[in-house]
């Protein structure tokens, strides 16, 4: 862009610093969202509470889905590695 068009979108700098501290914000809350170690302490704590008798199985289920869903977000095929070989998608 020309120094023409430089100074044609000054007048746009705010809104597109703005854009770009919001796109920082989303890229920092889905990088923690999606975070391995956070997932995996979460899925603790859930166990933690199904052994304590505070949720039932069923809330258990739920949750632990919704956290598998998340861990698997991060990996290439989109599905969750399981350790009996299948990759959560119900195909090995």
């Amino acid at each position: 862009m020309g120094l023409i068009g430089e100074v044609l979108a000054l007048p746009l700098a705010p809104a597109r610093g703005t854009l770009w501290v919001l796109r920082q914000v989303v890229a920092e809350a889905e990088r923690q969202y999606y975070d391995p170690s956070v997932i995996r302490k979460e899925l603790a704590l859930l166990t933690e509470q199904l052994e304590a008798g505070e949720i039932d199985d069923a809330e258990f289920d739920r949750r632990e889905d919704e956290l598998l869903a998340r861990l698997g977000h991060g990996s290439p095929a989109g599905g969750v590695a399981r350790t009996d070989g299948t990759n959560g998608t119900g195909t090995s």
